[in-house]
């Protein structure tokens, strides 16, 4: 059975690799970020990959995303990473400029690529060699919550054809016909939306193909602007409460959570834990802003990834492990579409005769956008994960008025220049 290892005990266990039996058995060690939930079906994925693979145990590491990364860090320095380790967004180019993971062409004996979406695999594919396997499909856009437009006397937008002036003014609307304290949406500053948002205004995103930084910094002054005036009107929280909330992943911290926002930016793999938390029919929209001339912002992208220490003592396990969680039916009938749609197409069928309500509105908007983005997406550099960081303290200075937009935004640019220099 899977050894669920929570907290402060994260990655504390013995180094990379785990240790052989004299019985030529092994142990590995496998890591993610998530909730109670999460770790709960993992779990049950892993005690299935185990009974098929007698010979190896998976002990397995969980924490919340906030923690997720800084202890992993902290892992790599000490040589004592997992052998099989989550990753998202820019993290994995990241570390393998760091020559931290495995070219995963050296274990294709036993991890077979060939099936899964090309698309998503790109997410893990760097200067043509394949550091990381998606474990899902995921797209980035708005999450509503239908029962508070209705109570507000709002009704849903056309999402293929609002404009942002559309998104602010219904978002104000909503929130003078809401009881106070509800609101149209949760601030929706973030490094994702600044992307799509940029992408959308010059074709361009933060980061540009080569490395650096691709965003302009009027773009960011008009977005700030536009975000203060939506606090202005209400439409909004005040600064202290999206101060608050920005340390508080969890679903059912969030406004949209508590039934009190009609609308947040989110990735489409989340609507069933935002659904579980709100007790509503939350739905997908599709982004303000989609049909200007420079084109969608939106993009289809892995929604997390597999990746394998360098340093691994059992490589041929670890990837064993990887491909037993993205090919396998077994695995597929706990984990369903927690990391996102399957970028295998055999597990999407396998999947789509049980799905829920809430999985089968995701499969069903991902499948929508894939008709409609079109396929510019580029990975951030190394550095590009101080990002974070960066736009929610400034966002904070623009919020609480010290720091006007167009100082915020020149800020902005030359920081995340510096981060990725």
């Amino acid at each position: 059975m899977a050894a669920a290892v929570l907290g402060a005990a994260l990655f504390a266990t013995a180094c990379s690799g785990g240790g052989s039996g004299d019985d030529g058995s092994v142990t590995i060690r496998f890591s993610w970020w998530g909730n109670d939930e999460r770790a709960q079906i993992t779990n049950q994925a892993v005690d299935a990959f185990e009974a098929a693979n007698p010979g190896i145990t998976v002990e397995t590491e969980s924490v919340d995303f906030n923690a997720y990364f800084d202890r992993l860090a902290t892992s790599v320095a000490a040589n004592d990473e997992p052998d099989v380790i989550t990753m998202g967004g820019a993290y994995p180019r990241e570390y393998a400029d760091r020559n931290v993971l495995l070219d995963l062409a050296e274990v294709a004996e036993h991890l077979d690529v060939s099936a899964l979406d090309e698309h998503a695999m790109a997410g893990g594919n760097f200067e043509g060699t394949q550091f990381a396997v998606p474990t899902g499909v995921n797209t980035y856009g708005l999450i509503a919550n239908p029962a508070v437009f209705e109570a507000a006397g709002v009704p849903l937008p056309d999402d293929n054809a609002w404009s942002w002036e559309d998104f602010s003014r219904i978002a104000a609307e909503i929130s003078a016909g809401s009881p106070e304290g509800t609101f149209g949406v949760e601030d929706p500053t973030s490094p994702d939306v600044l992307d799509l948002y940029a992408n959308q205004h010059t074709g361009e995103g933060l980061y540009s193909a080569e490395g650096g930084i691709a965003l302009q910094a009027e773009t960011a002054q008009r977005w700030w602007e536009m975000t203060a005036g939506l606090m202005r009107s209400g439409a909004t929280p005040p600064a202290s409460i999206t101060a608050e909330l920005a340390g508080q992943p969890a679903p059912e911290q969030s406004l949209i959570g508590q039934g009190l926002a009609a609308m947040k930016f989110g990735w489409s793999n989340q609507l069933s834990a935002y659904r579980q938390a709100s007790g509503a029919d939350l739905v997908l929209l599709r982004a303000p802003g989609e049909t200007t001339a420079q084109g969608p912002g939106m993009w289809l992208q892995a929604s997390q990834l597999y990746t394998i220490s360098r340093r691994s003592d059992h490589p041929e396990a670890a990837a064993k492990l990887v491909d037993f969680l993205v090919s396998d039916p077994r695995a597929a009938d706990f984990i369903k579409a927690d990391r996102g749609i399957p970028a295998n197409p055999e597990i999407r069928a396998h999947l789509e005769a049980s799905l829920d309500e809430s999985r089968k509105v995701e499969f069903a908007f991902v499948d929508r956008m894939s008709e409609l983005v079109d396929g510019h997406f580029v990975i951030g550099p190394t550095g590009s994960t101080e990002s974070v960081q960066i736009v929610t303290r400034l966002n904070d200075s623009v919020l609480f008025g010290r720091v006007p937009p167009a100082e915020a935004a020149q800020q902005l640019v030359a920081e995340l220049n510096d981060a990725v220099s």
